[in-house]
């Protein structure tokens, strides 16, 4: 079993797990609640990835990153999750909210409440321009390693990119209008 075998450091397969776990746990949880839209969803799916990681340990390549791996690997147990029969429906309930800090309240207020428009947005967008966005804006990804994650080519992600970004701008504009009115 894969949680035997250590590493390309020599650690011990347990110690290198649990390293995995506290340096990219965060970033597999934000990553299956972008995806999914749901807290309940995302503890799940990063609980079953972790877990497939611990039973696969040894598979690791070294091909892409280690954050490539684990997103990988998080994209294909959320859409496994997803394809049952109560997940058809969309839904779309709370947002992550980045981590930032700001000099007063006010602007922290503000900005808190720009965020939350913007990610409202961005929730709401199909999932393959969603998808894109997220790695790119918030796991700051490059193309070739969304490319990889996505198991679509770099020109792929090039178009669902720009044409995410023009989707997230139009909304933004059309909201923009309707409050202003």
């Amino acid at each position: 079993m894969g949680a035997q075998q250590g590493n390309k450091e020599g650690k011990p397969a347990k110690e290198h797990f649990r390293t995995l776990m506290l340096d990219y746990g965060q970033d597999v949880w934000n990553y299956a609640f972008f995806l999914t839209g749901r807290r309940e969803m995302a503890d799940d799916i990063s609980q079953d990835v972790f877990l497939s990681v611990f039973r696969h340990l040894n598979t690791f390549e070294g091909k892409a990153s280690v954050k490539t791996w684990l997103f990988a690997i998080t994209r294909n147990t959320a859409r496994n999750h997803m394809r049952t029969a109560f997940m058809r429906r969309v839904i779309l309930v709370g947002r992550a909210r980045p981590n930032s800090s700001h000099p007063s309240a006010e602007s922290e207020a503000m900005e808190a409440a720009f965020t939350d428009e913007i990610w409202e947005i961005v929730m709401k967008l199909p999932a393959k321009f969603r998808e894109v966005l997220v790695l790119d804006a918030k796991y700051d990804m490059t193309m070739g390693e969304i490319a990889l994650v996505l198991g679509v080519s770099e020109g792929t992600v090039k178009s669902r990119l720009s044409r995410a970004r023009k989707k997230v701008s139009e909304a933004w504009k059309e909201e923009s209008a309707y409050e202003r009115a």
